[in-house]
């Protein structure tokens, strides 16, 4: 038995992040307790973790009230790429916010520490760069993203009042572009658009002019960001941005990955979508301030290793994945 070993609750739990992050806390002895809806997350991604007697895993919808004994709870449920959180805009607003209320009143109840895992969207299409955790944002709150946008930002506030009314233990990171293995084949962000298109020797699409500029962090120094976080002082409340300061343009990405890849794809051009960000990149300082934490995984290690994961999925598990694409 691990000293210490706390319970911790991982709301979507079967996604790309909640995999993984299932995934290392078990490693340093926590008793896992995975929830998930299934709409995005995947049965695959935790299988590996099903003969461990220190996790389980339970399907159940944020947004109804959830009743468990835990010591901390990460709220990472909710569609996270375009294609998903547009499939069906309401049940993402719901999701965000009603998910919120119902872990914050959780949390409550049990007095557990509670991280919320909020996105780089809440800063819209920003007027200042790089972004800083001061900056309130240019969101369009009636646009096709907004769903996502302003289901975040209201997330934070309900975090916020929660910490300033009833003195709840808040955590809430920004999170900017991340990528990795156990991406969702189908979630329409540009490292997995790319990656399956040159797998397959389809056109690369490159919506815009490929001059708009993102910043990509590998899952594993997310994670560790995440971990830090959590475990700050209890004046570290954030919001706390993670994610890559070092810019690159979707067409040096599209570039890269014809390269690492080997493949003879074209590149192909489509308009932008509307209130798609030209330039998101993150300031750091405070993360690296306040947790000591920055990535250290260099882009093509990253792509590497998420170009491999992709060559496994499509070669040898191709049924698999046109059943996720058909779920969609």
């Amino acid at each position: 038995m691990t000293v210490n070993r706390k319970r911790i609750l991982v709301t979507g739990g079967a996604g790309f992040l909640g995999s993984h992050l299932c995934e290392r806390l078990l490693a340093e002895g926590q008793d896992v307790l995975s929830v998930d809806n299934y709409f995005t997350g995947r049965k695959d991604n935790i299988a590996h973790l099903l003969g461990n007697s220190n996790f389980e895993a339970m399907r159940h919808d944020v947004c109804f009230p959830l009743y468990v004994e835990v010591d901390e709870i990460y709220n990472l449920a909710c569609p996270a790429s375009p294609i998903h959180y547009q499939h069906d805009p309401v049940q993402t607003t719901k999701t965000s916010v009603s998910g919120a209320i119902n872990m914050l009143g959780l949390a409550k109840r049990l007095k557990a520490k509670i991280f919320q895992a909020s996105t780089s969207e809440v800063y819209g299409d920003p007027s200042v760069h790089p972004q800083r955790e001061d900056y309130r944002g240019n969101v369009n709150p009636i646009g096709p993203r907004a769903c996502y946008d302003e289901g975040k930002r209201c997330a934070e506030t309900l975090f916020f009042d929660y910490y300033r009314q009833h003195k709840l233990k808040i955590r809430v990171a920004r999170i900017f572009n991340t990528y990795g293995p156990r991406m969702h084949p189908n979630d329409g962000r540009v490292v997995s658009n790319f990656i399956v298109q040159a797998l397959k020797g389809e056109p690369i699409t490159i919506y815009g002019d490929g001059t708009q500029t993102r910043a990509f962090c590998y899952v594993d120094d997310l994670i560790e960001g995440f971990l830090r976080l959590m475990a700050a002082p209890d004046g570290v409340t954030g919001p706390i941005n993670l994610g890559n300061p070092v810019e690159t343009t979707v067409g040096a990405l599209a570039t890269k990955i014809i390269e690492y890849t080997g493949s003879r794809s074209a590149l192909v051009y489509q308009p932008l979508p509307a209130d798609d960000p030209v330039q998101r990149c993150p300031d750091i300082a405070k993360a690296r301030d306040l947790l000591g934490w920055e990535p250290r995984v260099p882009l093509e290690t990253g792509l590497r290793q998420t170009i491999a994961y992709f060559d496994r999925l499509l070669s040898g598990n191709v049924e698999a994945l046109s059943a996720v694409k058909a779920a969609v």
